[in-house]
């Protein structure tokens, strides 16, 4: 069977985001039970409870590490660790930064697409990574790999290149391995992780019927909130991220769609959904949507 664990369920930033003073964060840090801090998003799945992959390095994955038992390091050894690989969905900041808190010679296998790896290639600072201890091993869309015992199976879903790596206007949407998804599966149902989905294809839409759980990008409710709201210039569409409601939704693309579990992550600060008495969140919920919290537990 496979166990999940949410590390973090918040977009960028985490909630509360360090700089914001918008009404969700206010009442997260003022420590209200109907807003729970999220950190920044990332997963943790295991076959057998001793090894564990972690999908995302999140720029908050030592606390997140603190946090969770199942990660700490074992009776024994003066140094370990049941951390055996990390899979990176994309390169962004907040799936690669997590990576720094990793660099005290433990051995683990880093996999990512070869756009993701280029990033790391290209930024002398990850050179923290032992090669000696760390080994970086490419994957790529169609891939099918055993590892730790989890079936895995890689698919590229539309996306963007890292924000950082835009450079002038809009670069448009990426499909070619610049973000993926993973479907992640040991002798029971499967799990997918799409953390990032700037749009439902229909090859996805297929690939998804049937599955006992979907993990899906929850950035934002609306795709003109950042704008909306003052917090920035972008929709959720230019930012990579289909949002949750409205036309061409994920509510509308998941309508009829054969998936028992449905889960929000990767929710940004803006997000009222985040907030658990809130009108938006009732809307998810009536259509068959929970919204993840960090710490998470699922079997399967």
């Amino acid at each position: 069977m496979l166990r999940a664990i949410v590390l973090g369920a918040g977009a960028g930033g985490g909630f509360p985001q360090w700089n914001s003073a918008g009404p969700g964060c206010l009442r997260s840090r003022a420590g209200d039970p109907a807003a729970p801090p999220r950190s920044q998003a990332s997963l943790a799945v295991s076959a057998d409870g001793e090894r564990w992959l972690i999908v995302n390095a999140s720029p908050d994955l030592r606390q997140q590490i603190a946090a969770t038992p199942a990660l700490h390091p074992r009776p024994g050894a003066l140094r370990n660790s049941p951390i055996a690989a990390i899979l990176l969905t994309g390169a962004e900041v907040d799936t690669i930064a997590g990576l720094l808190h990793l660099r005290e010679r433990q051995a683990f296998a880093l996999l990512g697409t070869p756009q993701s790896l280029a990033v790391l290639d290209e930024n002398s600072i990850f050179r923290a990574l032992n090669p000696d201890f760390v080994t970086r091993r490419a994957i790529a869309p169609g891939d099918k790999l055993d590892l730790l015992g989890i079936s895995v199976a890689i698919h590229a879903v539309p996306g963007k290149v890292p924000l950082f790596a835009e450079g002038e206007g809009d670069p448009g949407i990426a499909d070619q391995g610049e973000t993926i998804g993973v479907a992640l599966s040991a002798g029971g149902g499967t799990l997918h992780y799409i953390p990032g989905c700037a749009a439902m294809t229909p090859a996805l839409r297929i690939r998804l019927a049937g599955a006992a759980c979907v993990l899906f990008d929850g950035t934002l409710f609306t795709d003109d909130e950042m704008i909306r709201l003052g917090a920035g210039p972008k929709t959720g569409r230019r930012m990579g991220h289909l949002p949750m409601t409205g036309p061409g939704s994920t509510l509308e693309a998941f309508a009829g769609l054969d998936v028992a579990r449905r889960v929000f992550v990767h929710v940004n600060n803006t997000n009222p959904a985040l907030l658990a008495d809130s009108e938006e969140r009732a809307i998810l919920a009536a259509a068959g949507w929970e919204v993840a919290e960090d710490g998470m537990e699922m079997t399967l």
